[in-house]
């Protein structure tokens, strides 16, 4: 993780400040104390931060000053805010591991889940990651709870899957609720549908949110056309308004926000190494990395096109591995802190429905990023031809 290591003392203050970068950097101090807790920060400018740390004791002042405390210092130069800020984790998991969590100030992505592991499935906002190998299904990360709610809620007044939350005994008995009574549920509390037919809205849910509402934007287009071809026009305008209604939700929708078991990426980042960029490989909202991507190729690998040394980077990252449902939350924190900012460095390319990244955006990305300028937006997006 902290790749450089420097003793310090005080008569040689000058000497270890001219040593480390003035760059973007995570960083630990040790005091000889072995039993003394480590300070562990990361900063924009190394050098800056450690002379105002460990330099001479201003008069009068309520600075923080561990120039007497500190003989270790233990740092590692990153290239961006992001890379700082998942090396400021690694390293906090490590140094505190039972405080970590309050000292990062997670807040945790909300996420819809879908609770297939009911009897009666259903589907609700939840912060809280299960096993993502288990029978629910998340969806996810979005920027806030509220926006979670309204694209849930929305997208689900085009199914009849039931909203309540309790564990369903059906009773022919049961007066339902006002979801039955307009029709919008297909009310298994009370058997007014069978089994199958329940399991076969769900079905339609699921496959609504794996696709980001495609399955459906094509079920009614379908719709659509069959009632205007035997020329039901008033049945087709009913579909079209129903389309119309579906744009709205869909569109806003942002590209981040997939199934969490499917959801895999490639980030690229400013890298701390001259001529490079740094990449993080996103896989079910885990994060690996950084692999620096050298923009000149290798004498060996000059006769390579630049789609070909990212995928040889690509294959060289190692395959991710089972992590504690607290720790995938926290990865899924991070990505989301990064990706919902106003302002935010670097770029990331989500993979298709058959897991392939956007091989020829990335090429385009890694060369915007290497030079500092503004990603690609989402309207100037073009689809990839063959």
């Amino acid at each position: 993780m902290l790749t450089e290591r420097l003793e310090f003392a005080p008569e040689r203050d000058a000497e270890v400040f001219a040593a480390v970068p003035a760059a973007p950097a995570a960083f630990l101090l040790r005091a000889a104390d072995t039993h003394a807790e480590p300070y562990v920060s990361k900063t924009a400018n190394l050098r800056r931060r450690l002379q105002r740390l460990l330099g001479p004791v201003e008069e009068r002042t309520k600075k923080l000053n561990l120039r007497d405390r500190v003989r270790i210092i233990e740092y590692a130069p990153t290239g961006s805010d992001f890379e700082s800020g998942f090396l400021l984790y690694s390293v906090l998991r490590v140094a505190f591991p039972r405080t970590y969590a309050n000292r990062m100030r997670f807040r945790f992505a909300p996420l819809v889940k879908l609770h297939l592991e009911n009897e009666y499935p259903r589907a609700s906002i939840t912060t809280r990651l299960g096993r993502l190998g288990g029978r629910s299904l998340y969806y996810g990360p979005f920027v806030s709870r509220l926006v979670a709610e309204k694209f849930m809620n929305d997208s689900l007044d085009f199914f009849k899957m039931r909203r309540c939350v309790d564990d369903l005994h059906p009773d022919p008995k049961f007066p339902g609720c006002i979801y039955s009574e307009m029709k919008m549920c297909l009310a298994p509390c009370f058997k007014g549908c069978s089994d199958e037919e329940y399991v076969s809205e769900v079905n339609r849910v699921q496959a609504y949110f794996d696709s980001a509402g495609d399955s459906l934007a094509r079920e009614l287009s379908a719709e659509r056309e069959a009632a205007s071809a035997r020329l039901a026009f008033e049945d087709a305008a009913a579909i079209h308004a129903r389309v119309e209604k579906l744009k709205p939700i869909l569109s806003q929708l942002p590209e981040i926000v997939q199934r969490l078991d499917r959801l895999s990426a490639l980030m690229i980042q400013p890298s701390s190494l001259a001529g490079s960029v740094a990449f993080f490989r996103v896989e079910c909202g885990r994060i690996s990395g950084p692999i620096a991507f050298s923009i000149q190729p290798t004498d060996h690998a000059k006769s390579q096109s630049m789609e070909g040394r990212v995928q040889e980077i690509l294959q060289s990252f190692p395959p991710p591995k089972p992590k504690s449902a607290l720790e995938n939350m926290e990865h899924l924190a991070l990505l989301k802190r990064w990706y919902y900012r106003g302002s935010r460095t670097g770029e990331i390319f989500f993979a298709d429905a058959k897991g392939e990244l956007p091989m020829r955006r990335i090429v385009r990305g890694i060369s915007r990023v290497f030079r500092g300028e503004k990603p690609e937006s989402e309207t100037s997006k073009l689809p990839e031809t063959s």
